[in-house]
């Protein structure tokens, strides 16, 4: 490889090597001969008719300058001898006498051939022609053996003269069938019209080579991008003998170059076209490469930036000041040294928020992106508000209830503080919302709402939980502070309200826990403030009660109940119900939600509302659960419909190590296909051991059964949840849909909620349609899913004639 290189390389060199083996052509053949005469060991010399008129380089040598005067006796001796050798001393004038051995031979009509020999030289030529020879061979066999350069020479004309084994290869002829054929055979008809063959000789003719790349044909007519060198060839006199001609393969080199240029093209495409600003700076901090999102977001007014430059100019846009912009700085330099990803959060002082990721790359450098989250902040932010506030009043909600109290609680325990809580429900509220509609009913909510909220004073905290239900708390250490937080709440909501031409009067009836006294952690003041609120909402005589010890016959009577719920199973009082959900867009079937029902021999029908968190407070939700999965598997096997069936999981058994393995059971046991199987959580089932919960419901999910967030909207409801777990349905809280037809508010969070759906890809189900107008607005903003009383009630499955003739709403 390294000769043919160094043959590649240097043409020049190439071009006088190939010439010393050129046949084929008159031309060539005659300077091919006189060079091997030159090469011959002994003096040759053509005479014709009595007189030398040719001799090669041995023969000057030998009969000097008077080569042409032969001695006429000397020829005579050697026509007698008939071609036998003669020894003769053949006179020099500037040498004198020398021996040589002499013959002549017929070559023709008065042609002879004088052959001349010196014997004292005769060993060192006929070693010097040897050698010649073989650097001959050895020259032929190199160029024949090159495979990837087709080697060959043309004559003046263009004609090919021979023919290299990387000629075959390349072009596909053999050189029986190309030598003696135009080279322009190799060009396209285009080109040959063009004359671009005859261009190429004269071209290395006029400037001593002729170098281009283009197309070039094989025998078989496919083509490929040739690399081309032509150079001259000329005899010792000067004359034109032909060309020497180079050619390589480069199609792969042109199409790897033609790849690496798209591929150029289109990383710059992506690049200009990025929501995001990219830099990708080396291992010493110099910036490689950026994009011109990145100089819209940033700015880079350096000449040659830095990633420092870069961290700076991001500063002085976001109006840091000097110790601010020297922070953002070390900030930025910690990242870095850390040589690890990591990202910082920025807020503009246009209003943006950019979101810097700094990633290392292997080579010591480092890839950043800088992205405006400005809309998508926003958006987190109101759906974190939405999750920890009650929609329609704005106030907190529940689980912003149960953080803040904790927090009051240990604040008090450390201070020396009690606390109170107090449990608050409207008085009258039914009556307003029957007689005069639900939109005064909420206008009544959100009204008191904004006086219990506008009477508030440090360390006081007011929530709405639902309905016309809310709950307060109060830091404090004096009775007195106690008392005028409870009048200041109760003379805010029973002040009179006009509402829609309305003169409304409401009141409420409150109930108080006092931590430590009545209860040493949140949720048991929580249950005794609602016991004592209980006790004020059945007084005739006073609208605010305190918790007493009594009060806990109230729990006993749960207890007793409790106990039923163990034997319920056993004594065959559990059923199932199912509520058929809908395609929105459709109106077909999709499947049924699984109710629970409980008919008490004493009690008759006991609400799931109140047995259910029985049961998870008694455990006898694992037991009853498995039931329910157990039951409702065999039942949906059995139809003749392929409906899904969706199952609400509790917190409690989605803390349970064996679900899965129940799970497991159940469908093997009942033969039902894991996708028919949907299990509905709730983000507070999940958020207790957010962990292990979602390890479970991974594991399930692996089972093939499909995973509903429930209740969306409310709780703790959030995007990091989302985010957390690939759930497959989102279930909109029922109290949206309540509150949609009168409520802006409302009917914004549910078009945010569904957008929410469609950027996740998560389908969305609305629970609790009861009206048209409320399904009219769910197909209007591309709602998946609903269910609800318009759509059916729960009902026993024997009485659904959907499980046989799937239906569509009318």
């Amino acid at each position: 490889m390294p000769a043919l290189l160094s043959i590649a390389q240097n043409p020049e060199a190439f071009g006088a090597l190939a010439a010393m083996f050129a046949t084929g052509t008159v031309a060539l053949g005659a300077w091919r001969k006189a060079r091997m005469a030159d090469l011959s060991t002994e003096g040759l010399a053509l005479v014709v008719m009595g007189r030398t008129v040719a001799g090669n380089r041995v023969f000057h040598d030998l009969a000097g300058r008077r080569w042409r005067d032969l001695n006429p006796g000397m020829m005579a001796r050697l026509r007698a001898a008939q071609g036998q050798v003669v020894r003769l001393e053949l006179e020099r004038p500037d040498v004198g006498p020398r021996p040589v051995d002499a013959a002549l031979r017929p070559a023709g009509w008065r042609t002879e051939v004088l052959i001349l020999r010196d014997p004292a030289n005769m060993l060192a030529a006929e070693l010097s022609l040897r050698h010649a020879v073989e650097g001959e061979r050895r020259l032929r066999l190199l160029i024949q053996s090159v495979t990837d350069y087709a080697i060959y020479m043309l004559d003046p004309s263009g004609n090919v003269a021979n023919w290299n084994a990387g000629a075959e290869r390349n072009k596909g002829y053999t050189a029986e069938e190309i030598v003696g054929e135009n080279f322009s055979r190799f060009f396209s008809a285009e080109d040959r019209l063009a004359r671009l063959p005859e261009r190429a000789l004269e071209t290395a003719l006029r400037q001593g080579k002729f170098q281009a790349e283009g197309w070039r044909y094989r025998k078989d007519g496919s083509r490929f991008w040739a690399s081309v060198l032509v150079e001259p060839i000329h005899g010792d006199d000067g004359a034109h003998l032909g060309f020497a001609k180079i050619t390589h393969d480069d199609t792969r080199k042109r199409e790897d170059a033609e790849r690496l240029a798209a591929l150029r093209r289109n990383l710059e495409l992506a690049l200009g076209n990025m929501s995001q600003g990219l830099a990708l700076f080396d291992a010493g901090g110099r910036l490689l490469i950026a994009n011109d999102r990145l100089r819209e977001i940033v700015g880079l007014s350096a000449p040659h930036p830095t990633q420092e430059d870069v961290a700076r100019e991001m500063a002085h846009r976001a109006d840091l000041g000097g110790d601010g912009i020297e922070d953002f700085l070390t900030a930025h330099r910690n990242l870095w040294s850390l040589r690890h990803e990591a990202e910082i959060v920025q807020d503009m002082r246009d209003g943006r928020t950019i979101r810097v990721v700094h990633r290392p790359v292997p080579d010591g450098g480092w890839v950043s992106t800088y992205e405006d989250i400005s809309e998508r902040r926003r958006s987190e932010e109101q759906i974190v508000h939405m999750a920890r506030h009650d929609t329609l009043t704005g106030l907190p909600n529940r689980a912003s209830f149960s953080d803040n109290i904790a927090w009051a609680l240990d604040t008090a325990t450390a201070e020396g503080n009690r606390v109170a809580v107090l449990g608050i429900d409207l008085d009258r509220f039914k009556e307003i919302n029957d007689h005069l509609g639900h939109s005064v009913g909420d206008a009544v909510l959100r009204l008191a709402a904004e006086r219990m909220a506008g009477a508030l004073q440090s360390g006081e905290f007011v929530a709405r939980f639902g309905g016309d239900e809310f709950a307060a708390f109060i830091e404090f250490r004096h009775d007195a502070d106690l008392h005028g937080f409870i009048k200041r709440l109760d003379q805010a909501i029973s002040a009179r309200m006009l509402i829609e031409g309305n003169d409304v009067s409401v009141g409420a009836s409150i109930g108080v826990a006092i931590f430590p006294g009545d209860a040493g952690s949140a949720e048991k003041l929580i249950a005794n403030a609602d016991m004592a609120m209980y006790r004020a909402k059945g007084s005739l005589s006073e609208n605010t009660c305190f918790y007493e010890a009594e009060m806990d016959e109230v729990a006993r009577e749960r207890r007793t109940l409790a106990r039923d719920l163990w034997q319920a199973i056993d004594r065959n009082e559990l059923h199932l119900h199912y509520q058929i959900q809908k395609s929105v867009s459709t109106g077909t079937t999709t499947g049924y939600e699984v109710l629970l029902r409980w008919n008490h021999p004493q009690r008759g029908p006991v609400s799931p509302a109140e047995f259910i968190p029985l049961a998870e407070e008694c455990g006898a939700i694992l037991p009853i659960g498995e039931w329910v999965l157990r039951t409702a598997c065999r039942e949906a096997a059995s139809w003749p419909a392929d409906f899904r069936i969706a199952v609400n999981l509790s917190p409690v058994q989605l803390g349970n190590g064996a679900l899965v393995e129940m799970l497991r059971d159940v469908l093997a046991e009942t033969g039902l296909a894991p996708w028919r199987l949907e299990l509905e959580v709730t983000e507070s089932a999940i958020i207790a051991d957010k962990a292990r919960a979602l390890h479970a419901l991974r594991q399930i999910k692996d089972l093939g059964v499909t995973i509903a967030i429930d209740d969306f909207g409310t709780g703790y409801s959030s995007l990091d949840t989302l985010r957390a777990f690939p759930f497959d349905k989102i279930k909109l809280d029922r109290s949206f849909m309540r509150e949609v037809e009168t409520s802006k508010q409302a009917k914004a969070i549910i078009r945010a909620i569904l957008a929410l759906g469609r950027s996740l890809e998560v389908p969305v189900l609305a629970e609790g349609v009861e009206t048209m107008a409320q399904l009219a607005l769910l197909q209007s903003e591309g709602c998946d899913e609903a269910q609800g009383f318009l759509l059916g009630r729960p009902t026993a499955p024997e009485l659904l004639p959907e499980l046989f003739s799937p239906g569509k709403v009318a």
